[in-house]
């Protein structure tokens, strides 16, 4: 049986991969998030493996709040680069793997295709600065024990997110603005823990970096149109608008779509289109 621990577990992706692992007899895992390790001291991490030793470490956790990074980087790079290095140098001595979950956000959003696993990251946000920067850290310590999964526009039932949001707003106003000047791949949380628990179960351990989000790309705009034509939503006109005219703390990458043929391959998975997952999802959570 294999011994998981699942930081962040009480976040979108943490909460799915339970919900998901609870009911598989393939895995025991220990679920944690800051009340129970606080994996940005090592100390801490170091006690913890003592007595809890795992297989893998699953790190879901990160600093999410992309415009308030930019003006409290210094915390960012705790949760998002220090933490990592933390979990990494635990793993390293117990002899554990490890599996990062990574973002769109390490790039800056300028290119005309999905970028792929070898594009060089050139992140324009503090939020992206310091994901390239647990990344980095984790390669370096742990590079052949290691995979970095890169997703992007990430959605569940859990938190906040831009589904909830678009749905919530769409029942209780009659006009939305939303830019269409982004583009990327909306991601069900779901699908994204089953692409780790199949990394967790492939014959082959295959370290590296991977781009992981549901197929397809789509404006923000026709996102939010599609949102409310799956969830039945008549009575809110929403509009396209351009990214200045709702100006944001951080820069937002333009065009975000992750070039997904590198895990497909490695892995023999297919990948849900995002309409798709989000038809599923709206069926289960509207």
């Amino acid at each position: 049986m294999t011994k998981l621990l699942i930081t962040g577990a009480n976040g979108q992706l943490g909460r799915e991969l339970r919900s998901l692992l609870d009911g598989d007899s393939r895995f025991v895992a220990a679920y944690t998030d800051v009340h129970e390790l606080d994996i940005t001291d090592q100390q801490a991490v170091d006690r913890w493996l003592d007595t809890h030793p795992v297989d893998y470490i699953v790190n879901c956790a990160a600093y999410t709040a992309v415009d308030r990074a930019e003006d409290d980087e210094a915390t960012a790079m705790l949760i998002n680069a220090q933490a990592v290095e933390n979990l990494a140098v635990a793993a390293a001595r117990w002899g554990a793997r490890m599996i990062h979950v990574s973002t769109d956000y390490v790039f800056d959003g300028i290119a005309c295709r999905p970028y792929r696993e070898d594009d060089v990251p050139h992140p324009a946000s503090a939020y992206g600065r310091t994901k390239l920067a647990g990344e980095q850290a984790l390669l370096r310590i742990l590079p052949e024990q290691s995979v970095v999964l890169r997703t992007a526009w990430l959605y569940s039932p859990h938190g906040k997110n831009f589904v909830k949001t678009m749905l919530e707003l769409g029942r209780t106003r009659t006009a939305l603005r939303v830019v269409y000047d982004q583009v990327g791949s909306p991601t069900l949380a779901t699908d994204l823990a089953r692409a780790i628990i199949t990394v967790l179960t492939a014959q082959q351990w295959h370290p590296g970096i991977y781009h992981y989000c549901n197929e397809g790309a789509v404006s923000w705009y026709d996102f939010t149109k599609a949102i409310h034509r799956l969830a039945g939503i008549t009575t809110c006109d929403v509009q396209p608008c351009l990214s200045h005219e709702f100006p944001t703390r951080a820069h937002r990458p333009a065009y975000s779509v992750l070039d997904k043929a590198k895990f497909k391959a490695t892995f023999g998975v297919t990948i849900p289109h995002w309409e798709e997952s989000l038809r599923e999802f709206i069926m289960h959570n509207s």
